[in-house]
């Protein structure tokens, strides 16, 4: 009798822990491909990703499911055990609530690496939002996921996320070897040219094309970030190219600026 209940608790051990495993998956991150849409409907109910908050935990973290599942990210390649589930910042970037921006909390490197959790055709994919960079800068100007406004989500100077249609653009470096070095300011009227101040210059990038314009900053600039965006504001404006491109440019002495073009 005793050999019985002791075969029967083996099996029940068993059970219990096949169903913890059913209940977590790894996923190994791909590369992003080139202007990438994460706008998938779901064909039922079932496929939407469910955001909760990791109880007890000091910062808030948060976790991800697909379904009933747990979904955790590899993080290195070559060894399975390295995965993780917590999240330091998780958000939705789609209304059909099928794709999540999120990034790991925890760090082996400059700052938090950070992912797009999708459903896809083939099922659910983690992209890896990661581009190697030597830049000598790098420590000041990796800085994460930074929303900007209604527009989307800039992360670490190097991807474009834009909100609601859920698409990822990279951001043209000035120098293909190293990430932008420099302050990330403001987005043009049509949110489609983001403008970064390197050194004493705005290096401007309309992320859909890819199409770059790099204009000198004219007279005694501020030192200051405040500073620099009021007078910018004071003597450049948005002014569109023969391609509909919006880029900054200095103001002629004759010309109005419009407020309404820094909102």
């Amino acid at each position: 009798m005793k050999l019985f209940l002791y075969a029967l608790a083996l099996i029940t051990l068993s059970i219990g822990c096949n169903k913890k495993e059913e209940q977590t998956k790894s996923y190994l991150p791909r590369i992003l491909t080139k202007n990438e849409g994460f706008n998938r409907y779901p064909e039922q109910k079932s496929d939407s990703l469910t955001i909760y908050t990791v109880a007890n935990s000091h910062p808030q973290q948060f976790s991800v499911m697909f379904r009933d599942t747990t979904v955790r990210i590899q993080t290195d390649a070559s060894d399975k055990n390295k995965s993780t589930d917590k999240f330091i910042s998780a958000q939705f970037i789609n209304t059909q609530k099928t794709s999540l921006l999120v990034q790991l909390a925890d760090s082996t490197g400059l700052v938090s690496p950070s992912y797009i959790i999708s459903l896809k055709d083939k099922g659910l994919e983690v992209i890896s939002l990661y581009r190697p960079s030597n830049g000598s800068q790098d420590q000041k100007f990796t800085k994460g996921i930074n929303r900007v406004g209604a527009a989307g989500y800039l992360v670490d100077n190097d991807f474009f996320i834009t909100n609601v249609n859920a698409k990822a653009y990279l951001i043209k470096r000035q120098n293909p070897a190293e990430r932008i070095q420099g302050q990330f300011l403001l987005m043009s009227p049509d949110r489609q040219t983001a403008v970064f101040l390197v050194q004493k210059s705005l290096y401007q990038v309309h992320y859909p094309s890819a199409e770059v314009s790099t204009e000198l900053l004219k007279g005694d600039v501020p030192q200051d970030i405040p500073g620099v965006y009021a007078w910018i504001q004071n003597n450049y404006s948005f002014q569109k190219n023969k391609k509909s491109i919006s880029f900054l440019k200095y103001n002629d002495d004759d010309r109005i600026v419009d407020i309404k073009e820094f909102k």
